[in-house]
């Protein structure tokens, strides 16, 4: 039972995250304070997603807990490599997604840009979703897996999945063609694999 509260904590933690990043959202925000609130949306939705966040790892640690299994050598070599190569996908991909915008930083600038143009070269020319593609595969490639990882690992997917595809209706809307050309030449999550692509509908 502790598990599944643990869990449904992170898939709240998520649910909220997706909510304030929505353009509905921040509409709403806008049309209540005004567009000066655009200058600070990104910096307080980033630091009330990390705090927030830590509120749930704080309920982790006191969550009892028990070992499910621990990969021994040799075959935690691979596991560690690969959880190395994540970690160099998350910082690359950061680098590439305009990372001052990203921490809300430049729109506190004296000039407040309406939109970043769409990135889709360096790691996102292979998958739409680097930084969630290289997260999954470091909370997977975990070698000592616990109850309480494997129920916030089972969230977190679940999140990021349902929230990629959320995003996408957003960047939709927000790039037009531009974005709908892009789907159509990049996978999501997984490179050169062409099938992980959700089809080219109007709900996009």
């Amino acid at each position: 039972m502790d598990m599944i509260w643990l869990a449904l904590s992170v898939l709240a933690w998520g649910f909220l995250h997706s909510l304030f990043a929505s353009l509905g959202f921040k509409e709403v925000v806008r049309r209540r304070f005004g567009r000066w609130v655009d200058r600070y949306y990104r910096l307080i939705y980033n630091l009330f997603a990390s705090l927030s966040f830590g509120l749930i790892l704080v309920l982790a640690v006191l969550t009892p807990d028990r070992t499910l299994y621990s990969v021994p050598m040799p075959w935690l070599i691979p596991l560690v490599i690969g959880q190395g190569l994540a970690v160099v996908a998350l910082v690359v991909g950061f680098l590439q997604s305009h990372p001052m915008a990203f921490l809300g930083i430049r729109q506190l600038g004296p000039k407040l840009e309406e939109s970043q143009p769409l990135t889709i070269a360096g790691l996102y020319h292979y998958v739409r979703h680097p930084l969630y593609t290289a997260g999954l595969a470091f909370i997977w490639l975990i070698p000592l897996m616990t109850e309480r990882l494997l129920a916030i690992n089972l969230a977190l997917t679940v999140y990021v999945i349902v929230g990629a595809f959320l995003e996408e209706r957003k960047l939709v809307r927000e790039y037009g063609q531009e974005y709908l050309r892009y789907i159509s030449n990049t996978p999501m999550f997984i490179p050169f694999l062409k099938g992980n692509k959700p089809a080219h509908n109007s709900s996009q």
